[in-house]
């Protein structure tokens, strides 16, 4: 019986180990490498061709004239794109932190509070702009504004952003608190602390990381956004992806092809970074994990 089991636990490993060989081999075959190749180049290609372009001579845009660095210097130079660029990092700082505080403090009561009366309408409100296009909620923004009599500006494309944005936040947010340890806070609730004191020196820093990324999630959409701003938006303001497309429209200027390299860049600096660190963070908790249990042992 002893030798059956054996051979039995030895068959079903070999059949593992086959059919791991037969997953890696499907994994790697020629049809995927070939898609994945076809599809990364599809999706690169032209965003590498805007980036060699804009260090481009000649004024047409699809004609090489040579190597040049004048678009990025005329790019500097022009008055309306580099206040759009200010008026679009503006609105995206104070629209991003006023939708962190509302989104946090939506996800607190959604994931905290329990059941109340309303709750599911809260809830509902809450995740309706997710659903939501884009257009329509420009729209309705666009009557109230109207209605109400406010002039578009500034703040109004800002109050406009921490609409849509809110809900994004609240998602993130919310998602770390259903996973959070409540006994945390009932520890530092046993030795003294108040609700609100357990809440920032508890609760705070642990859900720090998600807050962080729901603020770059929202500054991100507020500097995407073309079609809200558009209807929230008034004379003397005017977004940076308002600029290019009023730009685009009328013509494709080679200071669009350095302005979008520049964006690229600091994309792509930032996706490096935020990589470094996690990856610094990760190797630091299994150092400190791995002391422990040595110490432990």
């Amino acid at each position: 019986a002893i030798d059956r089991a054996d051979s039995a636990v030895s068959e079903n490993a070999g059949k593992r180990t086959e059919g791991a060989r037969t997953m890696n081999i499907n994994r790697f075959s020629w049809f995927n490498i070939t898609s994945l190749t076809l599809g990364f180049a599809f999706l690169y290609i032209p965003i590498l061709l805007l980036i060699v372009f804009s260090f481009n001579k000649s004024k047409l845009v699809t004609v090489w004239g040579g190597f040049s660095t004048k678009w990025y210097s005329s790019l500097f130079q022009n008055e309306a794109f580099m206040d759009a660029a200010l008026m679009t990092l503006k609105v995206g700082v104070v629209s991003a932190t006023f939708a962190t505080i509302l989104g946090t403090l939506a996800a607190l009561v959604i994931t905290r509070a329990g059941f109340f009366r309303g709750r599911t309408l809260f809830a509902g409100m809450i995740y309706a702009p997710l659903v939501m296009p884009e257009v329509i909620t420009g729209l309705s923004l666009l009557l109230l504004f109207v209605a109400i009599g406010w002039d578009r500006g500034f703040w109004t494309i800002t109050v406009a952003h921490i609409t849509f944005s809110m809900c994004y936040v609240a998602v993130v947010v919310s998602s770390r608190l259903v996973t959070f340890d409540e006994s945390l806070e009932e520890a530092a609730l046993d030795l003294g602390c108040t609700k609100f004191s357990a809440f920032f020196q508890v609760t705070l820093p642990i859900i720090a990381p998600s807050i962080a990324a729901a603020w770059l999630l929202a500054f991100t959409l507020s500097l995407d956004d073309l079609v809200i701003a558009s209807f929230a938006s008034g004379p003397g303001a005017t977004t940076l992806p308002m600029k290019i497309y009023s730009q685009v429209r009328l013509g494709l200027k080679p200071e669009i092809n350095a302005l979008s390299t520049i964006l690229i860049v600091i994309v792509s600096i930032g996706v490096i970074t935020a990589s470094i660190v996690t990856k610094r963070a990760t190797m630091k908790k299994r150092f400190y994990e791995q002391q422990a249990n040595a110490q432990t042992t």
